[in-house]
């Protein structure tokens, strides 16, 4: 890290020790015993600008705060059935570890439907899991490797993406920015594998539009991805829809295949029972979705989904074309 860096990192903490008491409490859940890789991650989302790196951390802080952040593992689910439809319907797992040591989080895109509950549960859903990594897997693995675990990669699947995902956009751009906002710079790689036509022509349109550390960050493999992530990951850590080519849709897999979107795969019972865990320690437990504040997206982000709806709209458009003219 070079020298400006290095000041720029001093000069946010110094902020930081300035900032009220509830602040620096909920900043304690945030870096688990390292602030300084925690302020690089907020220095990095904008740029090693430092006014602008402390009034998004305050903010984040703020949002913690606000919507109880710091309590969300300790607000199961219920009942159970629930949650299993919520497991069921946005496809997300821990299949396993890289050779480094970071989590391998599996992302099912393409079948992920969210019709199964509100959009609070899925949220709720989405940043219990967030803080799950965030204070309990990463401070394991940084305990075990005995140097700074801070991150995640991400292998997301597109099998099954079709023009009805559109109707979803709203969903996934608040979870979006529930994420570019409070846990910036927390995922080092997404890799998407099984890409079907609609992805690669909206990835055409979008990419230019990314900020250039984005796009470095983003790789999009051919086929299912398995020789490339094999380079990185042992076998046992691959996706279930990663193993072999042509396996098929992300949501089923065959029973020798380890599916890590059940709620059955060793991590999700593993999370669902620290969260119950968690809860039977107060003495009222909160019933009922967690309703989250969502900030707007910024400007770049609202272009972003302008244009992949523009794109979606026009694909229709010429499938509905072609479809016709078969037809006629």
């Amino acid at each position: 890290m070079g020298a400006d860096c290095e000041d720029a990192v001093k000069q946010l903490s110094s902020l930081m020790e300035q900032v009220e008491a509830p602040l620096k409490r909920s900043f304690q859940n945030v870096h688990q015993g390292y602030p300084k890789e925690t302020l690089m991650r907020f220095l990095r989302a904008r740029e090693w600008n430092v006014s602008k790196a402390h009034k998004m951390i305050v903010d984040s802080l703020n949002w913690r705060i606000q919507n109880e952040i710091d309590s969300v593992l300790e607000r199961p689910i219920v009942p159970v059935d629930l949650y299993r439809s919520i497991r069921d319907s946005q496809l997300v797992g821990l299949s396993g570890y890289t050779k480094e040591g970071l989590p391998v989080f599996a992302i099912g895109v393409g079948h992920s439907t969210y019709d199964k509950a509100s959009v609070h549960y899925y949220v709720q859903s989405h940043i219990q899991i967030n803080e799950y990594r965030d204070r309990i897997l990463l401070p394991r693995l940084s305990q075990q490797f005995g140097r700074p675990v801070t991150s995640c990669i991400k292998v997301l699947d597109m099998t099954g993406l079709k023009l009805s995902a559109l109707s979803q956009i709203k969903m996934l751009t608040s979870i979006s920015t529930v994420d570019d906002l409070n846990y910036p710079e927390k995922t080092e790689t997404y890799y998407v594998v099984n890409v079907p036509y609609i992805f690669s022509a909206c990835w055409k349109v979008v990419k230019p539009l990314l900020q250039e550390r984005t796009k470095k960050k983003v790789k999009v493999l051919s086929g299912c991805g398995r020789d490339e992530l094999l380079k990185i990951m042992d076998y046992s850590s691959l996706p279930h829809f990663c193993r072999r080519e042509g396996s098929g849709s992300s949501k089923h897999s065959s029973p020798d295949v380890d599916n890590c979107f059940s709620l059955d795969h060793p991590f999700h019972k593993e999370l669902y029972g620290h969260i119950k865990e968690q809860a039977s320690h107060r003495e009222l437990i909160k019933m009922g979705s967690l309703h989250v504040s969502i900030p707007e997206p910024d400007l770049n982000e609202a272009k972003i989904v302008e244009v992949i709806q523009a794109e979606f709209q026009k694909i229709g458009e010429q499938d509905e074309i072609t479809t016709n003219g078969h037809k006629d």
